[in-house]
């Protein structure tokens, strides 16, 4: 409620205030921390906010809105399997030094009629135009390939999404848009751009921030794997063969 009224607030300024040629895009998130503990299952963040035009140009139906919420990016490599011999194996591989952990695309209305293929790959508005950095020399085709591949597999985790109606316009002016964060995600600062779109061109853009981190005894472990990797893994190891044993004992005793 304080962040609508803010916008509202910013709404109501003079005039001269507003004598700006470029128009003003205020974005805002409804939660800019997410705290990740132990039985957590995700959480929707609520990104809205309002489009001030001094040339009376109005959301909805002179351009559109786009949201892009982008997670932490990670070098990945993927591994193609393949059948030999009735059993499945390893066979190629690539590398993408930057792929983006979370994507999430809403806008008001899809993308293929908002903008050219050009202007989406520029700013990355849809799966299709991820960013993903491939390594070292690989066929187009192979790339492409591999590319798809990982989409689709983290569409079906639940890390990659496209709305392309994710983006509801109130009064020409105000917008929100809803996206899940599901229960998997990787923690560390995700960023929120929102941009205004009209015959094609981007005429504004603005970032907010969300830090998704661990807290708790979560926060903990994470810490120490991280400063003492080596009696992290061997503390691992003991917990394993003792669970094992354990597991052993009591199956033998049944």
């Amino acid at each position: 409620m304080i962040r609508w009224l803010a916008l509202l607030m910013v709404l109501a300024l003079p005039s001269q205030a507003m004598a700006a040629r470029d128009p003003i895009l205020v974005p805002e998130v409804s939660q800019h921390e997410v705290k990740v503990r132990q039985g957590f299952i995700g959480t929707e963040l609520l990104l809205f906010g309002a489009i001030l035009d001094p040339s009376g140009v109005r959301a909805g139906r002179d351009y559109d809105i786009v949201v892009v919420l982008k997670g932490p990016t990670l070098p990945i490599r993927v591994r193609e399997k393949e059948r030999i011999g009735g059993i499945w194996v390893n066979a190629q591989t690539t590398d993408f030094q930057s792929a983006p952990s979370f994507f999430a695309v809403a806008s008001s209305a899809p993308i293929s009629k908002i903008v050219d293929d050009r202007t989406a790959a520029i700013y990355e508005l849809g799966l299709p135009f991820i960013q993903l950095s491939p390594t070292g020399s690989i066929d187009p085709d192979e790339q492409r390939k591999f590319t798809e591949g990982l989409v689709d597999l983290r569409q079906r985790k639940g890390l990659y999404k496209e709305d392309p109606n994710g983006v509801k316009i109130s009064g020409q002016v105000l917008y929100q848009a809803r996206i899940s964060l599901p229960s998997n995600v990787q923690t560390g600062t995700y960023t929120a751009e929102t941009f205004a779109i009209t015959r094609g061109r981007v005429i504004a853009s603005a970032i907010a921030e969300v830090e998704v981190k661990k807290v708790g005894f979560e926060r903990l472990v994470e810490v120490f794997s991280q400063r003492e990797a080596f009696l992290y893994g061997l503390v691992a190891v003991f917990l394993s063969i003792g669970m094992g044993w354990s597991a052993g004992r009591l199956f033998a005793m049944v």
